[in-house]
């Protein structure tokens, strides 16, 4: 098969004050197998070094800066307008604190093209720092009764083979640290809302993509997560999730149910009562003040 015969591909990641997970990430997309595609960094308005470091490293690499950040969606949204000028016909989102097996992009384009009905594709996705195990198997549910999400095969043995077709059947959302989205979906759809910030932008997408397009899964496309490493958050630890992340996780689990089911709003507001209980007991008052705001203030 010739490039010219093969999708075109931009693959984009978001740098925010993390440059040595960036140029790793790099390195690695430099052993892909894929023949035609592109890498956009966007820098998310960093105040280290970040620009200069990339810059030095790799010279030749499109490196797109944001004047301040504008999170997940609205870094992401400067890579795929990028994107989409010219010409793309598959944008890879990919956590700038991941790295990737040389056939994760390959098995992404393999299964998209053989179903044109999926408009955003997940990756399986394993720890870093625990190889043995993984994150996710594609993407995950979301409880509408308490407003959380919960991702398809966490912490299950890494040797543990997941059933491609059981999990698209029940994916709700896919994982943002590894999605490859189609160029018909963005144009359909649209770009990822910029309301959130942080967290709920991949189920917003997918939502609103719902009964136009279906969401899948590749199994042989295997990345690499450092989950947490940009937002402070730990891997498979709750409790020491940064401030940070916890302000977002709970404000956007509130909106998101606002937006998409807020008949399901009571039952929401009592996870957040019972999360800010955890917090007592864990002796985080600062944050007890924080969550109460939120409470009311979640959708300004």
């Amino acid at each position: 098969m010739t490039t010219a015969a093969v999708p075109k591909v931009f693959i984009i990641l978001v740098n925010w004050n993390g440059w040595k997970d960036t140029t790793e990430c790099l390195r690695s997309l430099e052993e892909l197998d894929y023949a035609n595609y592109s890498v956009i960094v966007v820098d998310n308005g960093s105040t280290d070094r970040s620009v200069e470091e990339i810059e030095r490293r790799y010279p030749d690499i499109t490196l797109l800066k944001n004047d301040e950040n504008r999170g997940f969606a609205g870094g992401n949204n400067t890579g795929i307008e990028y994107a989409l000028d010219r010409d793309t016909d598959y944008a890879w989102l990919l956590n700038n604190d991941t790295v990737v097996d040389r056939q994760a992009l390959s098995h992404l384009v393999d299964r998209m093209e053989e179903n044109p009905g999926i408009g955003i594709c997940g990756s399986r996705l394993i720890y870093y720092h625990q190889r043995d195990t993984t994150q996710a198997w594609g993407g995950g549910r979301f409880n509408k009764w308490i407003g959380t999400i919960r991702s398809f095969g966490q912490n299950k043995p890494v040797d543990l083979k997941p059933n491609r077709q059981a999990v698209e059947k029940k994916l709700d959302y896919v994982v943002g640290a590894s999605m490859l989205v189609s160029r018909r979906f963005i144009d359909r759809v649209g770009l990822l809302s910029e309301e959130y910030f942080l967290y709920y932008e991949e189920i917003d997408w997918a939502m609103r993509g719902e009964g136009q397009f279906s969401l899948g899964f590749a199994p042989g496309s295997m990345v690499y997560h450092k989950e947490g490493a940009s937002t402070g958050g730990q891997q498979m630890q709750q409790a020491v999730r940064s401030k940070q992340s916890d302000y977002y996780q709970l404000k956007n689990r509130l909106k998101f149910t606002y937006k998409f089911f807020p008949a399901y709003l009571p039952g929401v507001y009592l996870s957040v009562i019972y999360a800010m209980i955890n917090r007592m007991r864990r002796g985080q008052w600062n944050r007890i003040p924080m969550i109460a705001k939120l409470m009311f203030t979640f959708n300004t």
